[in-house]
């Protein structure tokens, strides 16, 4: 990580970046109180990079932080802005920054959140903090990231709904769950909801594989199935996955797409204590001179990963909970 003097904080700056995650509230108002315990004053940076962009900023202080804690989605709001990579862009927002008193800044996003912030500091010297928020989970450097817990809860809970329809009708189920270069909750939603198979980037299933699955368990006696599919870079590709099993063996695939239902509701516990722990600690980070780096969580602790142990490094699920699934499946 880098270090920068920490001696004239008096303003920090915190923002949502990306895709929204639930738990970003709870780690914005964990940014705030921390902040402002410390005598600091806060200011969100609205929509994220668009708002660097355009000057939108707005002051936050301990009653804007009330009742937030338990709410979906994010207060500051998110957005993605092209313009960004452009380096006369980012002095443009520095400026901006700059302008409005801002000396230090807490971004809470994912891989390509951080990248921005991290050229901040490469081209123009500006300390920024991480804290990782994408339901995803595919961030390096921390076992799991804000959102991920409750989007597998909500997958799960819409899969016991469907199990239940499964079974009644003897029929088979696909279900396309968020993850578009990761499996991370197809993976924790198979196993979880015991699903026969899960098609997941990191280990290809053949549609070969799925169906001697699905056979195998119609040889035992069993009535119903659930697939469960990663969107990968096509969103809907589960409809291609019924299509070629019906092709492949006749069976009639029934698609359920959860979509962005993942993403809103209220977070869980687990994303409420993770997004306070992480958000407060990237606050103590920079008081300690700490920058271009991530709080993460590894093995139950807190820690600080340089951006360049994160930006770009591919994290993948762990092929023993593959293994797992695949074993209690059949």
């Amino acid at each position: 990580m880098q270090r920068f003097d920490a001696s004239k904080l008096k303003t920090l700056g915190v923002y949502t970046s990306g895709g929204d995650a639930p738990g970003m509230n709870a780690a914005i108002r964990a940014v705030t109180r921390t902040a402002i315990l410390h005598g600091m004053e806060v200011k969100g940076i609205v929509q994220g990079y668009v708002g660097m962009l355009n000057g939108e900023f707005e002051t936050l202080d301990l009653r804007s932080m009330a009742n937030v804690i338990q709410r979906g989605g994010t207060i500051l709001r998110t957005g993605r802005a092209l313009e960004f990579h452009k380096p006369e862009a980012r002095a443009k927002a520095v400026e901006h920054l700059r302008a409005a008193g801002i000396d230090a800044m807490v971004c809470i996003g994912g891989d390509g959140s951080f990248t921005g912030a991290h050229a901040l500091w490469k081209e123009h010297q500006f300390p920024i903090m991480g804290v990782p928020g994408t339901i995803d989970n595919d961030i390096a450097g921390t076992d799991v990231t804000i959102g991920f817990d409750t989007a597998v809860n909500i997958a799960l809970e819409a899969i016991d709904r469907i199990r239940d329809t499964a079974a009644s009708h003897d029929r088979l189920f696909i279900v396309e769950v968020m993850g578009r270069d990761s499996g991370f909750i197809a993976t924790d939603v198979g196993i979880a909801g015991g699903a026969e198979e899960i098609f997941i980037p990191e280990n290809p299933t053949s549609i070969d594989q799925a169906i001697d699955r699905i056979k195998r368990g119609m040889e035992r006696g069993k009535k119903s199935s659930i697939l469960v599919a990663a969107e990968g870079h096509k969103p809907g590709r589960a409809y291609d996955l019924a299509e070629a099993i019906l092709q492949k063996a006749g069976f009639d695939a029934k698609v359920c797409i959860l979509g962005h239902i993942q993403r809103g509701g209220s977070p869980t516990a687990a994303d409420r204590i993770l997004a306070s722990r992480l958000g407060a600690e990237a606050v103590e980070a920079l008081r300690r001179g700490e920058c271009d780096a991530m709080t993460g969580l590894v093995k139950g602790a807190v820690v600080v990963v340089p951006f360049d142990n994160v930006i770009g490094v591919k994290k993948s699920v762990a092929p023993e909970l593959v293994s797992l699934l695949r074993s209690l499946a059949n």
